[in-house]
C-alpha cells in the first residue's frame, strides 16, 4: 500500500476519533442521568483504545500496547463497579 494513502486514511481516522470525542463529552457532560453519563464515560474508554490502535497503526510503536490493556480493565472495573453499586437518581 502506498504510504501516502495509508497516511491519508489514519488522518481520517483521527479526525473521526476527535469529532466522537466531542459528542461523547457533550453526552457525559450534559446526560439526562447518571446511567447516561456512565454509558458516555464507557464510550470513551472504548474509544480512547481505539485511539492508541490508531497511534500504533501510525508509529509502529507497540509500547502503548500495555496502556491500552490498563484502559480496558479500568474500564470494565468502572462499569462493572457502577452497575453494582447505582441506586436510582430520584432516591
Amino acid at each position: 500500500m502506498d504510504s501516502t494513502i495509508y497516511q491519508a486514511i489514519l488522518m481520517v481516522a483521527a479526525a473521526l476519533f476527535c469529532a466522537s470525542f466531542l459528542l461523547t463529552s457533550w453526552r457525559i457532560l450534559a446526560g439526562p442521568n447518571s446511567l447516561d453519563r456512565v454509558v458516555g464515560l464507557d464510550g470513551l474508554v472504548a474509544m480512547m483504545q481505539c485511539t492508541l490502535a490508531v497511534y500504533i497503526c501510525w508509529t509502529l510503536d507497540t509500547t502503548v500496547s500495555n496502556a491500552m490493556l490498563v484502559i480496558a480493565l479500568l474500564g470494565f472495573i468502572s462499569s462493572v463497579s457502577v452497575a453494582r453499586f447505582r441506586k436510582r437518581d430520584g432516591s
